[in-house]
């Protein structure tokens, strides 16, 4: 005999702002279900959850629980006043003697219980909103981006959790990994309707492609059944005025059906300017040392960032992954160890706390105000790439309306607000490009795009992420961060580390082990020596290298570009020979002057540093 459905919602209309967010929509959800719910940032999942949860409440249509149901909701900020601490809040809907359930859960998803409230950050308090979820068991749970702000390891527990689980769940995440380890059937919301689909997330993307297909395909053909009937009407219509005003009907009809069709949502018009090229060698780490408040961040580290390369930085949060990257720019000192830059270097930050956006200020106001792309006497203008925009149409490009363009900063959604930095940063030329938990509220469309976009570009990448795929997708080298120090250099994304690991888990972050009592003399001893007043100074003619270098490879650099080009002709070699021949060695010459002016600056250069 079927099973009831645990929660069925009928004719479900909703509007905002006096547009119809949606219109006779209807879904079901049955025991064991384990769905996603996709779609495109702001077509309403998470209102579409709040009513299914009960907390939104429907302009008209209806929603039926099943006796007995129990639906529980991730809130994204809980309002958690009135208890002393997370784990009094996220214990508070348990039986007595059950308060062990959020205990196992904070230690899966890694946060403090004890912690105060008033001082825990969004992720900490976000996580206690699914440790309350994941303790009560209800028969339904929902989850809006329960993965977002989680490191990878928090990420493997929850999978591991809701692998287990007999409990129904609808899925919100961004994260494709996830989705597609989880979910055995997809809820697709697109231009105010659901359709559903009982295969996981993995098949999702060929049966959305498919759908598409099929309605270009409609559409098409009603098109050309318009242009026919026009025709006619204009054509033939004046014999046969009276016999056929049906048909002049069918054709108004036709008309009126093809302009109430909804536009499938474009993506953004993600685009990077490559400036001009660096040095062969981007950044060059060794022995990097370096720890805050007896925490070790790194200890004798050895990397070296070469031109093109993508470059992950994983593990735990709190681990000291954007340490690592401030230092890797220069914008912290290591304890011991050196950082050498390459030449030429023009990189551009997406900082994962947005805090180059002003919440007060508006859109346009964040744009033509950022001194990067500010045109002189334009106050409608932006540049963009070398040339100038007007302010509305380069927002447009990011899926801005001109209504938005004056609304503040604060009103703007996570994934817009991760959509007008890369606005910013993309209007800029660079060569190397540092992301910060990029993927964070970004759609899967427009991640593909970025996807797609940080193939093509020409110069080097330096990520943060705990988005399993997209690291498949990009990184080419993966630095995993343990913590104590901890840090090893793999060949490849996510799944080549974890093939080249074997079965080694992945460690959370560890503290040093105190250091023994020792005498204050054997202290002394392991000092380093004070450096000499004078240090190594460069000589005059050092001084002089140090200067002109940098033109001199763009010098030899340019020249290299040109024999590339001679060379590039498929019919040099049997044409003349000769001068293949030529412009072979030549090339292969200039190649190796390149290597050793690179390698000459960068020794000057920290001689430099350390006088």
């Amino acid at each position: 005999m079927a099973r009831a459905p645990l929660l069925q919602l009928s004719d479900i209309a909703l509007t905002f702002g006096g547009d119809p967010l949606w219109q006779d929509l209807s879904l079901t959800v049955q025991p064991g279900d384990r769905l996603a719910l996709v779609g495109r940032n702001g077509s309403g999942k998470s209102t579409l959850m709040k009513v299914m949860a009960g907390l939104v409440e429907a302009d008209t249509g209806n929603r039926a629980l099943s006796p007995s149901t129990r639906v529980g909701y991730m809130e994204q900020d809980p309002d958690l006043s009135g208890y002393p601490t997370l784990g009094d809040w996220a214990a508070a809907g348990l039986e007595p003697g059950e308060e062990y359930k959020v205990e196992i859960a904070a230690e899966g998803l890694d946060f403090d219980p004890t912690r105060d409230p008033a001082v825990a950050s969004g992720g900490e308090r976000r996580r206690a909103a699914l440790a309350r979820l994941l303790a009560e068991a209800p028969e339904l749970m929902l989850l809006d981006e329960p993965t977002n702000h989680m490191d990878i390891r928090a990420i493997a527990w929850l999978e591991e959790e809701l692998k287990q689980t007999r409990t129904a769940y609808v899925l919100i995440s961004h994260d494709r990994a996830f989705l597609r380890n989880l979910t055995k059937g997809t809820l697709w919301l697109d231009r105010g309707a659901v359709r559903r689909q009982d295969i996981g997330f993995d098949g999702f993307e060929a049966w959305r492609d498919k759908i598409w297909e099929e309605e270009d395909q409609a559409l098409h053909k009603m098109d050309r059944k318009i242009k026919a009937e026009a025709r006619w009407a204009v054509e033939g219509i004046s014999a046969r005025r009276k016999r056929n005003q049906g048909r002049v009907r069918a054709l108004q009809d036709l008309r009126a059906e093809r302009s109430s069709h909804i536009r499938r949502e474009g993506t953004a018009a993600l685009e990077l300017g490559s400036g001009p090229s660096s040095g062969r060698k981007v950044i060059e780490a060794t022995g990097l040392t370096k720890s805050f408040g007896g925490k070790q961040i790194v200890s004798g580290l050895d990397l070296t960032v070469m031109r093109g390369d993508r470059v992950a930085l994983v593990g735990p949060n709190g681990v000291g992954k954007t340490t690592l990257v401030n230092l890797l720019l220069g914008r912290e000192a290591p304890d011991e160890g050196s950082i050498r830059h390459g030449t030429n270097l023009e990189i551009a930050v997406f900082d994962q706390a947005r805090a180059a956006l002003e919440p007060d200020a508006t859109l346009w106001d964040s744009l033509t105000q950022d001194p990067e792309m500010r045109v002189s006497g334009q106050s409608d203008q932006v540049m963009v790439r070398g040339a100038p925009r007007h302010v509305i149409g380069y927002l447009k490009d990011f899926l801005f309306d001109e209504a938005q363009a004056r609304a503040p900063v604060r009103a703007l959604s996570g994934g817009e607000k991760a959509r007008l930095l890369l606005a910013r940063i993309m209007a800029r030329q660079s060569n190397v490009l540092v992301l910060d938990e990029p993927t964070n509220d970004l759609d899967i469309e427009t991640l593909d795009l970025l996807q797609e976009v940080l193939d093509g570009y020409d110069g080097t990448v330096i990520l943060v992420s705990h988005d399993r795929d997209f690291l498949d997708r990009v990184a080419t080298t993966t630095v995993l961060m343990e913590g104590g120090g901890r840090a090893t250099v793999y060949a490849g994304g996510w799944a080549d580390m974890v093939a080249q690991r074997g079965s080694a888990p992945l460690s959370g972050p560890a503290e040093p082990a105190p250091e023994p009592a020792r005498p204050a003399a054997a202290k002394a001893a392991d000092s380093p020596a004070p450096k000499s007043a004078k240090g190594a100074s460069l000589s005059f003619t050092e001084k002089h290298r140090l200067e002109v270098l940098p033109e001199e490879i763009a010098r030899i650099e340019a020249e290299i570009g040109k024999l590339e080009g001679l060379l590039a002709d498929p019919d040099l070699f049997t044409k003349e020979p000769v001068k293949f021949r030529k412009a072979t060695e030549a090339l292969t010459q200039r190649q190796a002057a390149l290597a050793a002016a690179e390698d000459e600056w960068l020794t000057l250069e920290a001689k430099a540093e350390e006088g």
